[in-house]
């Protein structure tokens, strides 16, 4: 019995509140219905991660800097708002989206 006591003691003491929780929230229930918000949110989260890197001296490489996006604790959110902006301004304003690509 005491071992259970201690198995569920010593959990609690490390379970963390997700103080990010809120914020995940609020961008995963954004709804996207205006034209210029969904080109906003377009241009300013890019399509693919920013920080990968090859590192190249003299024509060598000298090492790789790996995507730093999927480090970010709301990279999900981001994406999908994106790609839901990316959706609205195809189906519902029938725009080209080449320039997003």
């Amino acid at each position: 019995m005491s071992i259970i006591f201690w198995a569920s003691h010593s959990c609690a003491r490390h379970s963390r509140t997700d103080w990010l929780q809120p914020l995940r929230n609020w961008l995963d229930n954004l709804e996207i219905q205006d034209s210029r918000v969904a080109h906003f949110v377009c241009k300013a989260i890019p399509p693919q991660c920013p920080f990968e890197r090859d590192v190249v001296l003299f024509g060598r490489k000298l090492f790789h800097i790996p995507a730093l996006c999927q480090i970010n604790p709301i990279y999900e959110q981001l994406v999908s708002l994106r790609f839901r902006s990316l959706c609205y301004l195809a189906d519902e304003c029938g725009e080209d989206l080449s320039q997003y690509c």
